[in-house]
């Protein structure tokens, strides 16, 4: 499998988790939340990109996913887990019922524990359900969610040795996914055709959310048809093309909410709303609550 073929890296945003997510990433080499958690901040819709100097692993202990770890598209059911190395293209949808482990390692550290493996040791993303293991494997394909939730606990707490317990889980867990990594893949998902109208559809929506574009205008952009747009995008996110929309405007909104201190007002101009009463309808109708009660409850 090809890795990061020749000019991909330019047209494929890069997401720098330790400024994308205000957070944790900037001051700890291994970090492990909940997919949950970092789902309801980047959207359970997470067009194609990449991590420069993260190694991730997700597990999902619940739900089904269409992922896409470079050229190949994968429809798959939990419990599974799927590893993307640092600079490999990937994007995936899932429900809102999906919910796991995500585990981040810097890039370095993990390549000095994987360096006795030999230098190919997971270099290649791969995807494997772990209801479909063989039978030698099962003791190891229950054990590593254990292994996770437990490193999850670790990465939240400030107890006496935490970090420690963190390296000890987190290399443990590298040898299960090592061990794990040549199983065969699921069934492959949506067509190729498919995936590139709606991640063409994505990058669209990321260019121009703060317009506030039609759909007429964006499938004319894209040179298809209202209807063929929506169809994809039901058909890959179970989401009218309208709300994908929609939701990368809720998504900017409650990051300005949380990590800045602007005004609702202005929070409201800076994302193309012209009514600032118009964009408090906007937030509630789809987030559950105004801007000013998100802020307040998240801040608490």
């Amino acid at each position: 499998m090809s890795r990061n073929p020749r000019g991909l890296g330019a047209r494929i945003p890069n997401i720098d988790i330790g400024k994308a997510y205000d957070s944790p990433y900037e001051s700890v080499d291994i970090h492990c939340e909940s997919f949950g958690r970092l789902a309801a901040f980047f959207g359970r819709n997470m067009p194609v990109h990449r991590h420069d100097r993260f190694l991730q692993l997700h597990y999902l202990a619940s739900g089904d996913i269409r992922l896409q770890l470079e050229e190949d598209h994968y429809q798959a059911r939990a419990p599974l887990l799927f590893l993307t190395p640092p600079t490999v293209p990937h994007a995936f949808i899932t429900g809102p019922e999906a919910d796991g482990q995500v585990l981040t390692l810097r890039q370095e550290l993990a390549r000095g524990w994987l360096a006795e493996a030999g230098p190919d040791a997971l270099s290649a993303p791969f995807c494997v359900e772990l209801a479909e293991v063989p039978a030698e494997w099962v003791d190891m394909a229950r054990r590593l969610p254990e292994r996770l939730a437990q490193l999850q606990r670790e990465s939240e707490a400030q107890a006496p040795g935490a970090e420690l317990a963190r390296q000890a889980l987190a290399q443990l867990v590298l040898v299960d996914v090592l061990r794990l990594s040549g199983l065969p893949g699921p069934r492959q998902g949506p067509r190729r055709d498919e995936w590139r109208l709606y991640h063409r559809f994505n990058g669209l929506i990321e260019a121009h959310y703060r317009e506030h574009w039609s759909l007429d205008r964006y499938a004319a952009e894209l040179g298809v048809s209202e209807a063929r747009l929506n169809d994809v995008c039901r058909r890959l996110a179970d989401l009218p093309s309208k709300r994908l929309a929609h939701d990368r405007l809720l998504q900017e909104a409650k990051r300005l909410l949380i990590y800045s201190a602007a005004s609702v007002h202005a929070i409201a101009y800076d994302l193309g709303f012209k009514d600032p009463a118009y964009f408090s309808r906007f937030f509630q109708r789809l987030a559950g609550r105004s801007p000013s009660d998100y802020r307040a409850r998240r801040q608490a």
